[in-house]
């Protein structure tokens, strides 16, 4: 192995002054703790199912040396003067002389007076490609190293070193200081191909496009890593700490620093290792206490008898226990694809929540099985206020000695960007669906995703947009091979078909696959829906279900009508359940029950807490195991469709599509249970229906028009359930039972309109199919700015709606500010501004439809009155808006008031004319 020169062993990877001492780490060290890093996780971090993906066109020995190359080399652009004479983070000007002055004795003359007016042109990761390729590298790896910061340049930089030499090598002509410079990048790059076994650029071996996200994930991860000084921030916890200025690289012992740092990251957190399932009712009653019913021990034995199996797509009723279907499925499909994760992505943060427990129950089975420590991530941005999830033990407090019964814990170092690579996560499908958005920092949440097992809740929930942005992140999930479960209860047959080939068309480069001929009209139901390798598998041949006949009723959506009706159908007792479309119309009904008869509101106006706390109470209500009240009605929103797992004797629903009419009467008598006798018969009343075309303003501003027009045409006065779910659902959604209707004429020309207009928007800041040939320049051109950041602007982004604000929601009186449960924020002793930064909620669209001038407004509010915020971890950045005695205030031309009943309201102001 060859000597470095003193000249390559004094520049500066890292420089930083810390309590008064001057603390560097040379380059070199940098570059051989990335390459170890790099080295490390690739073979002991990711899957198989992701090595295998390495190692399509390469060997193992290749893919190695091409893992280490690139955790080398990642930096190399930090050997040019440009960087070399970057004035420190906290512009220590006696630190910054020092390091000059030691590379001037080592060789580099004339850069303490050298001035660089473009070094800005060419930030260290754009200078490593374009060295790299300059001395031979292929620009498909070199297009990885120019990326390493989260975003690849848009075309290889090949005009770098003629427009820009004098950042590389100090000079524009050739001089004593430009060989000095080529030598020595040449001597460190030389040096890193001996440590890992190449001799010469041109053996490092070309990637395909997937291998390439993945590998520039792995390498931003790896950078991460390696550029940590203490675990978390905790200076007990050691991992690349730099060094005194007076110390050097020969100072190091770089393996036993390597060693230590990998211990402490990974200390107290196992790795799955899934094992094939063989005996279907057995392992049911292992997981949940209880064997399969035929539906699941069908599904379960099919998926078990596959050989390489790709997208399920199940369609099944309500209650039927798809999600235990799909944590069978997960671990079958982990087994066989070499993964060990799984990601469960649901509409919501209250399904998400729902679901969390659920999975975090499973989770503990498998780890108590294998005697491990799995480490779970709650993935939306209320995860803070789920008690279940913050109470779990973090992986680095359990005592060395590993004293500790917990199977599931919570590792810190996955937290923002980082969440994503948790071996386990649930959240809002957001987060599945960002992996389709140009957005810098993407590749992690490729690497990520391509370690799990991904199962997709309520699929049918998702409008022409979202379905865009799926069928995106469906491309690349089947590049990867990765194995995704589609659940849905009312999914629209056309709809089935395009996840399925969106799934092939990555995996394979079409849509076409083995099928019978009639596998796009296939409306039988329960279905599965299995690509095994190129072959369609699709299973509908289940035990008969159980029906249930609801009556369906007509009737007006007069609020007070409504209201009477509804207490007089509950006079003998029983439990109401009423979902409207809008928050507004919920709160006006509210106000019209009679004071004696015992009442809910839910919806998504609420503070934090209090949504969380209302959760609770009507799970603990009306919940399948909850103590059911004599009498309540209940009246919310969407989140009741989508959320709790609820039962109501009777229902009424504002009229919507019928998939989403369909799913809110899932939560009509769900449970098998004593009813009143006059509701023994399940009963439900669509309101705003009695009069063909006419469904307001206010349902039609939500849904489409042609949709309702439809629901309202095939909804007869009786359901029986679950015959009559897809035949229900096709009716709706097929284009092929449209009628002869001048008004339904009419709205399909507008929905499709609509659907086109959605689906072309979605495409603007969409990545592109995968291309295998091409390298990853450009892959992020026109990138959203910010948007990794932020996770309101992403969900927005990927939803297709408008962004809006969240604040920080306080009341003041006389003697100070308050939380609106009436606690002083005075007297808040612990965890003080924990608390306050729960106290969120979001602000209505129609409030900030200018949100430059109303974010203006607010953070005058915040920084007027809570200047101190932006030094709290917790508040930093929260915007306040403060509601007077009377829980009111003005903003924005609104008038705005808050009450833990009704949640919050919102009038425009009147301005006199």
């Amino acid at each position: 192995m060859m000597n470095l020169s003193n000249s390559a062993k004094v520049l500066w990877g890292k420089k930083k002054t810390y309590n008064g001492q001057q603390l560097w780490l040379p380059l070199v060290a940098h570059l051989i703790d990335t390459k170890n890093v790099i080295n490390w996780l690739f073979n002991h971090w990711i899957s198989d199912g992701q090595r295998e993906i390495i190692y399509e066109n390469l060997s193992e020995e290749k893919a190695q040396q091409l893992v280490n190359f690139l955790g080398y080399s990642h930096d190399i652009g930090k050997a040019t003067p440009a960087f070399q004479t970057k004035k420190s983070y906290n512009q220590d000007e006696s630190l910054d002389k020092e390091v000059v002055e030691k590379l001037i004795r080592n060789g580099f003359d004339g850069l303490d007076s050298l001035i660089l007016s473009n070094a800005k042109e060419s930030p260290h990761n754009r200078a490593g490609e374009s060295l790299l390729e300059e001395f031979g590298l292929n620009k498909n790896v070199g297009a990885i190293i120019g990326g390493h910061h989260g975003k690849p340049e848009n075309i290889a930089p090949r005009k770098q070193l003629c427009e820009y030499i004098s950042n590389y090598w100090q000079t524009f002509n050739q001089s004593e200081e430009q060989k000095h410079w080529q030598k020595v990048q040449k001597e460190l790059l030389d040096y890193g191909l001996g440590l890992i076994g190449f001799t010469d650029l041109k053996e490092v071996p070309k990637v395909n496009q997937q291998q390439a996200v993945l590998l520039t994930g792995l390498l931003i991860m790896a950078d991460w890593i390696a550029s940590s000084e203490y675990l978390n921030d905790d200076m007990s916890k050691p991992m690349f700490p730099t060094i005194d200025i007076n110390q050097s690289f020969d100072d190091l012992d770089m393996n036993a620093r390597y060693r230590r740092a990998i211990k402490t990251w990974k200390a107290h957190e196992d790795t799955w290792e899934p094992e094939r399932v063989t005996d279907i009712p057995g392992h049911y009653q292992k997981r949940w206490g209880f064997y399969p019913r035929p539906v699941q021990e069908k599904i379960s034995e099919v998926i078990g008898e596959a050989t390489d199996p790709g997208i399920v797509v199940i369609e099944a009723p309500m209650g039927i226990g798809k999600t235990e279907i799909a944590l069978t499925a997960a671990e079958q499909l982990a087994f066989y694809s070499g993964r060990t994760g799984l990601y469960m992505g649901l509409p919501t943060q209250a399904t998400s929540n729902a679901m969390f427990t659920r999975i975090k129950n499973w989770l503990e089975s498998v780890g108590n099985e294998e005697g491990k420590k799995l480490s779970i991530k709650l993935m939306h941005g209320k995860a803070q206020f789920n008690k279940e999830y913050t109470n779990l033990i973090k992986a680095e407090n359990i005592d060395s000695d590993g004293d500790g019964s917990e199977s599931v814990v919570i590792n810190s170092w996955f937290s923002g960007k980082k969440s994503v690579l948790d071996e386990f996560t649930v959240g809002t499908v957001d987060n599945l669906l960002l992996m389709g958005l140009k957005q810098k920092h993407l590749f992690l949440k490729h690497l990520g995703f391509s370690n799990k097992v991904v199962v997709i809740d309520e699929v049918h929930a998702y409008d022409a947009y979202m379905s865009s942005y799926l069928d995106k992140v469906l491309e690349w999930l089947g590049a990867y091979h990765v194995p995704v479960v589609i659940l849905s209860a009312t999914l629209p047959k056309k709809r089935r078909n395009e996840l399925l080939q969106a799934y092939s068309l990555g995996k394979f480069g079409t849509k076409k696959f083995e099928a019978a001929s009639n596998w796009q009209e296939n409306q039988t139901y329960p279905l599965m829906s299995m690509l095994d390798n190129k072959n369609l598998v699709q299973v509908s041949d289940f035990e008969k279900q159980k029906v249930k006949d609801i009556d369906v009723f007509r009737m007006t959506d007069d609020e007070q009508e409504v209201i009477n009706f509804a207490v007089s159908k509950i006079e003998d007792g029983g439990i109401a359940g009423i979902i409207v479309n809008t928050v507004k119309r919920a709160q006006a009904l509210v106000e019209l029950v009679p004071d004696d008869i015992p009442t809910m509101l839910l919806h998504s106006a609420f503070l934090a807490p209090d949504r969380a706390a209302l959760e609770d109470e009507l799970q603990g209500k009306i919940g399948k195991r909850g103590s059911r009240p004599e009498k309540l009605i209940v009246i919310g929103t969407q989140v009741l469709e989508q959320s709790l797992d609820i039962d109501f004797d009777v229902m009424f629903t504002d009229i919507a599509p019928m998939d989403l009419i369909l799913q809110r009467v899932g939560r009509l008598h769900r449970h098998n249970i004593e009813r009143p006798k006059k509701l023994e018969v399940p009963q439900l009343y669509v309101m705003g229906a009695t009069e063909y075309g006419s469904y307001s303003s206010a349902n039609e501003a939500i849904y489409e028009r042609y949709l309702l027009l439809k629901t309202d045409h095939f909804l007869s006065d009786k359901i029986t359930l679950p015959n009559d779910i897809s035949p229900l659902v096709q009716s709706v959604y097929d284009t092929n039972t449209d009628y002869q209707d001048d008004k339904l004429a009419e709205a399909k020309n507008v929905f499709d309109a609509d659907d086109n207009k959605a689906k072309k928007k979605a495409k603007s800041f969409q990545i592109k199919t995968p291309k295998p040939k091409k390298t990853i320049h450009g892959w992020l051109d026109k990138a959203q700015l910010g948007i990794d950041k932020d996770e309101v602007r992403a969900q927005a982004t990927v939803r297709d709606i408008k962004e809006t604000i969240e604040v920080i929601l306080l009341q003041e009186r006389k003697d100070g500010y308050y939380l609106l449960n009436g606690r002083k924020v005075a007297d808040l002793e612990e965890n003080r501004d924990k608390i306050i930064a729960q106290q969120v909620i979001r602000l209505p669209v129609a409030v900030t439809q200018d949100i430059d001038n109303a974010i203006d407004g607010l953070e005058d509010i915040t920084i007027k009155r809570f200047r101190n915020w932006q030094e709290s971890i917790w508040l930093k950045g929260a915007l306040a808006l403060v509601l007077g005695e009377q829980q009111k205030t003005d903003f924005n031309g609104w008038n705005l008031s808050y009450s833990p009943k009704l949640g919050l309201r919102y009038e425009k102001q009147d301005n006199g004319c």
